[in-house]
This record gives C-alpha cells, structure tokens and sequence, in this order.
C-alpha cells in the first residue's frame, strides 16, 4: 500500500463556483466554507489557492497554475450560469490536464441522469425502488402506491416536496404533470420505501471505506408524506422539515444491519464509478437497504454529513480534507511517482 506523500510538496488550488444569481448571504456562505475548507488543509501543510469561479471559463481561472505542478480540488458544483454543468467542471479539467480530487465527468453525467443510475443498479442487482419514467400522464402501467415523484434530472433534493409523495393515480397523473411543466423533464416514479432513512458517507479507491451512517429520524412526521427529505429540509432554516428532523450519528444499527447497508453502499459506489468520496441516500424496508440515490460529488463542508460521520469516526476536518488530496495525488503523474509503494 503507497505512502502517503508530504502534504507541503503538494500545492492545493481549491476551486469553487459563486453564481451571480445566488443572493449575497448564499454567496457569503460558499466563500466562508471555501476559506474554511482552504484553512484546513492548510494547516495540515498543504500550499493553497483559493480560485473563485464567477463564469464559465474555467480556463481562463487557471491559467497561471501548471497541471504538473498541483492538484485541483474540484469544490465547484457546475458552471455559472449554466444549469446541470456539474460534470462539465470536470470535463474541462480532464481536457487541461489537471488532476482534480473527486469523480471524473463520465461518473458526473451519469448521477445526474437518475434513470441510466437506476439501469446501473437494477442491472448489478443492487436494491433501488421500483420505478418507470414518464414523459406523460399516461399511467395506466403504474399500480405501487404510495409512489414518490421526482424530476429526472435534478439534485439536493430539487422538486421533493410532501406533495412528492402520492396516495392514488389521480395524485400521480397531476404530480407527472406539475414535474413536466415546471421541470421540463421526465418525471421518475418510484415506490415510496415508508423506512428508515440513512446518509451514507463512502471514500476511498483500491480500499473503499464506509464513514458511520446518519440517520435522518422522521419520527416527529405522523403523516406518510412528510417522511422524507425535502429541499426545504436541506436548505431552508426556519421550516418544518429543517427543523424537525434529527440527526442521529451514529446511527442505531444492528451489526448484521450495518454490514447489510455497507455492502449496499460499496457495490453502488463501484458500479456508478465514483472516485475519491461519495454520499449515497438509503433506506431500510422490510430488512432491505435501497438505494435512493448516489451523489458522487457530495457536500464536504464541516457541518455536512460526511465530515460529521468522518469525526465521528476520530478523523478531523482537516485530516479528512488532506486524505481526499491524498487520493488525487495518486493519479497526478508526477506527485504519483513520489509516493512510496
């Protein structure tokens, strides 16, 4: 197994997106968890660059770094100004010749189009919901209530509302069509898995470890339809499911349940290709762990479910931010060459 290679022979450019769009206080929250970010792995030795994206050039930002002189860590959740870019950050950091931490833009384009993850994973016989994807409100092959709608290309939770959630074909005819109007994209149905709800922290490459589970505790929700992560509850303090629904990490399992729900995260890790970390959404329904989701370029700041599972696990802020360095500079062609085998 390689070494792990002095950080201070590392130079770091963290990279990230602020879209002129977003309002001044979400703005400010992304250059203070970038800064926080930068000033971790900076104290673990690392030379760091912040690089504030602002448009879609992404070129023109890294001109003066040289591809064989750092590792870029790719914080940046698309382009600016350009809706469902995220693999195209990737994309053109593959065609400059950086190596960057996280997944490639074939793993990227792949999370972002939920029906080709939902082939991946039916194919390797790995348990998702069962689902069908609609252009229309022509249900007529459609008889699993309740049933959960989403649109088929959005992410964080983007169009997931308690109104998601539906009781009866009338519902689900008029929720299709809400998510074809408004969304301008297939809508996906699934069975709705009324259990519990984990967050899953995944990383690592040739050794894949899986971070203590969050579990999202629905137990203040009386009703089917709030038992579930909406938008609102990831983004929206102040509102009822941001609110009300607990954390508990780690999450109260069974060994024979943990090593069920770890096998699950490892098998969909390696089947969509993710690289470096990745969080995937599961939940347990009648001694089955599905998989609702897999997000290979999962939220690392220091209050999100990864680094709260990884200092759970004794590993620190700044010690998780230097391992995912670490997995990059493996693949880098010259920082790979230093480390020792």
């Amino acid at each position: 197994m390689s070494e792990d290679i002095a950080p201070e022979k590392i130079p770091v450019v963290l990279l990230y997106n602020v879209n002129r769009e977003w309002t001044q206080e979400e703005k400010d929250e992304v250059i203070r968890q970038s800064a926080e970010l930068g000033d971790a792995l900076q104290t673990t030795g690392y030379p760091m660059t912040l690089v504030k994206v602002e448009h879609d050039d992404i070129a023109a930002y890294l001109r003066l770094f040289d591809p064989g002189k750092c590792i870029i860590f790719n914080w940046c959740e698309g382009l600016p100004g350009v809706e469902h870019s995220e693999w195209l950050v990737a994309k053109k950091l593959e065609t400059l010749g950086y190596t960057f931490t996280g997944a490639d833009s074939v793993a990227l384009a792949l999370s972002q189009d939920k029906q080709r993850v939902k082939v991946i994973l039916d194919k390797v016989s790995i348990p998702t919901p069962a689902w069908k994807i609609y252009n229309s409100s022509d249900i007529h092959d459609w008889q699993i209530f309740p049933a959960i709608v989403k649109p088929q290309n959005e992410h964080c939770s983007a169009g997931i509302t308690p109104e998601s959630v539906v009781m009866n074909p009338s519902d689900l005819r008029k929720r299709i069509l809400f998510v074809l109007d408004k969304y301008c994209q297939p809508a996906l149905v699934e069975d709705f898995i009324d259990g519990r709800e984990f967050h899953v922290a995944v990383w690592g490459n040739e050794k894949i470890t899986v971070l203590p589970a969050a579990e999202m505790d629905f137990s203040c929700f009386g009703n089917i339809t709030d038992r579930l992560c909406t938008y609102e509850a990831k983004f929206i303090p102040g509102s009822q499911h941001y609110e009300e629904i607990k954390t508990l990490l780690p999450a109260p399992l069974t060994n024979d349940e943990k090593n069920a729900m770890e096998k699950v995260c490892r098998d969909a890790y390696k089947a969509t290709g993710c690289r470096d970390y990745a969080r995937m959404d599961i939940r347990l329904r009648d001694n089955i762990f599905y998989v609702l989701d897999v997000n290979p370029n999962a939220d690392i700041s220091s209050d999100a479910s990864m680094a709260c599972a990884a200092e759970t696990d004794g590993i620190t802020y700044a010690q998780m931010g230097g391992s995912i360095v670490q997995m990059a500079a493996k693949r880098h062609p010259i920082f790979g060459k230093n480390a020792k085998s």
